[in-house]
This record gives C-alpha cells, structure tokens and sequence, in this order.
C-alpha cells in the first residue's frame, strides 16, 4: 500500500525570528537533539512508512542541507531510479526575485518534476517540525475517509499563531474552516503535513499559477474547504516546532523529559541521520554530567547541568554550563560558566568567562564566534 506515496518536503523555509541559528543554513537543517537535524524528523516519517521517492524544493541557503543528507544513503534513499532528489528552483519562468512566496508557488517551480511522480498519492509537509507520525495510520485515514485531502492537525497548541493555522472541524468530521494566522489560536493546530492524489495536486497547482495563488494555506485550504473534502488527523503525540530562538531554546529542553524522548524517538519509527563514526565521550575524574543529553566525541572534565551537548563538545577543567544547547564543535575553556545559551557550531569561550541569558529569552551565540 504504502508505494503508492510520494513524499515532498518543502525545505526552503528561513525563518528570520531565530536569528542566529539561521545565518547560515535554513531551519530544515538547525541541529536538534544532540546529534540531528530538524529535516531527519521528516525524512524519516517519510521512510518509515516505506516511501522510496522523496523530493526536497529548497531555494536559497541550502549548502548545509546538502552536506547533510548527501545523495540520502543514511534513510535508504540513495537509489538508481528514484530515492532522493533535491529540487532547486532553476527554470522556473514564473519565478520573481526573492525566495517562493508560498508552498503553490514552490509547487509551480518544481512542476515538471510533480508531473513524473511514479506513485498516485502525495505527502506534502514541511522541513522544519521535529515529530514523529505514523504515516501509515494517516494514509489508512485518507483511503477511509474517501478524503480530497487529509490534513494533519494537534489539539494542543504549538506555536505563535501569527505563523500557524487552525481547523475548525464540523458535524461528518469535515473541516468547515480554516484560520490563516490569526491573532489569537482557535480550534486544532495545522501541523502543515497533507496527504492528496497526484492528479488532485496537479490541477491545484496549476489553478494557484493561473491565479497568481502563492500560499496553499489560502488558496487551497481556505478557498477550497467548501468545494473539497478536507478531513482532519488529529495528531497528540510531540511535536516542537521552530520559530524563535527561545521556541528552539525550549523545545530542546523539552527532551530533557524521558516521556518526550520516548515519544520522539519511538523504536517502532526510527529517526535516522547522517552517519558519523565517533568515539565515546571522555568524563575527566572530575567531571559531573546531571540530566543531560551527550553525543559522541565530546570531552567532559568540567560540569554539565541540565543541557544538551552536540558531537565533539569540549568542557574543560573547573568550566560550569548549566541549562545551555551545545552546537557540535562547540569548546567551553577552563573557568568559565554558561547558563541559559546556546552555542551554534565551533564557538570558543574563552577561560573564565561568565555568559548567562535567561530562561525564557535565552543569550545565542552565532558560528565560529570566540567570546
């Protein structure tokens, strides 16, 4: 059943609120963790309900997304016919200058390559939510419901509403509306992943063009819910979604908590990464390390408290980091004390340093930085 699913993945998304984190990359690739990205969520729903085709649209920003997944060896994706393709936006008349407007207007940019899609059912969700659904059971849903689009939804607020949609769900279990940013959330939280016939898609794209229709949110969702049978899945499980940099700070700490790692990362649906051969960390005689998270390769002589430390994270002697998002490469000197921070790759602090943001606005610290 499930080889009749396609998947696409819209990773071009730069979300301008998470400021550092996204200087150099797109929020599809902002390490997530300990030792993933935030796209390896998607891909590996993707994989995990046995899809074999995935495209990825990106559009600028992209090389770090592409170091990353590579030819897609690491989800089973690297194949002679078919696997993962990686869809910028080159040839594409239509295109103004700027990034895609929208998700039809990325559509319309990869057009010719929709319309070669082996399977006749599409997954359409974005890169940038750390979740993890089971495909399967949604798909089983759209087939049952005899569905025009089945739309994953939470009943349990994520995000700002100013950057989220919600579903009003009516008598026969249909949408009846939909909220397009609205000030305050109301109803069921979009989880912006929808399930649809290739054939449906094809001709929505190519309505949305004729419009000059950039978002599906608005062009489809809003304009269609009348026309189209649009069937809600209510989703409980976890899901983080990446909007600010205190969003990103919180939802990292969130997976402190055994339950939200069990839920993530369910063994029944792996969530697989790129491939790295580490070695195991070092703890110097000294070291304490209380309610962490610790990739491989890090070296720990200092204390760790209530943090998350990526690949090759280095804490020497006597330094203290407590409540703090490590980024690989990361090297915290002798002395020094880090509270509430978030370190992006290769930073250097300096010994003695004391750095502490706050909770709820914590300090973030860009690539390659010595403070």
């Amino acid at each position: 059943m499930m080889n009749k699913l396609h998947g696409i993945i819209f990773a071009y998304l730069s979300n301008p609120d998470l400021r550092e984190l996204t200087q150099n990359r797109n929020t599809c690739s902002i390490p997530y963790g300990g030792r993933y990205r935030v796209i390896d969520f998607m891909l590996s729903n993707m994989v995990n309900a046995g899809m074999s085709d995935v495209g990825l649209i990106v559009d600028a920003n992209y090389q770090s997304l592409l170091d990353h997944v590579g030819s897609g060896k690491d989800w089973d994706l690297s194949r002679k016919h078919g696997g993962l393709r990686i869809l910028p936006p080159f040839g594409y008349s239509g295109r103004r200058e700027g990034v895609y407007r929208g998700r039809m207007d990325a559509l319309a940019g990869v057009r010719s390559y929709l319309q070669y899609i082996r399977q006749d059912y599409v997954v359409l969700a974005g890169g940038d939510l750390a979740v993890n659904l089971p495909l399967n059971d949604i798909f089983e849903a759209h087939m049952r419901n005899d569905a025009d689009i089945t739309a994953v939804c939470t009943s349990r607020p994520l995000g700002s509403p100013k950057n989220c949609d919600y579903f009003t769900i009516g008598a026969g279990g249909r949408i009846t509306d939909v909220l397009v940013h609205p000030p305050i959330a109301q109803g069921c939280e979009s989880l912006e992943v929808y399930i649809l016939s290739k054939q449906l898609l094809l001709s929505l794209v190519d309505h949305c063009a004729a419009h000059n229709i950039p978002s599906f949110s608005t062009g489809v969702l809003q304009g269609m819910v009348g026309q189209l049978k649009i069937c809600p899945y209510v989703f409980d499980g976890y899901a983080a979604r990446l909007q600010s940099v205190a969003g990103y700070f919180a939802r990292s700490m969130d997976l402190l908590d055994p339950a939200v790692r069990a839920d993530l990362f369910a063994p029944e649906r792996p969530v697989r990464t790129k491939d790295r051969s580490d070695p195991s960390t070092y703890y110097g005689p000294e070291a304490k390390s209380i309610n962490s998270l610790v990739a491989d390769g890090c070296i720990i002589e200092g204390e760790v408290e209530n943090s998350i430390l990526f690949r090759g994270v280095r804490v020497e002697k006597g330094a203290k980091v407590s409540g703090c998002v490590l980024m690989q490469g990361t090297t915290i000197q002798a002395g020094a004390v880090l509270k509430y921070a978030i370190t992006d790759k290769n930073v250097r602090v300096n010994p003695g340093r004391m750095l502490m943001g706050h909770n709820t606005y914590p300090l973030s610290i860009a690539k390659n930085e010595i403070v």
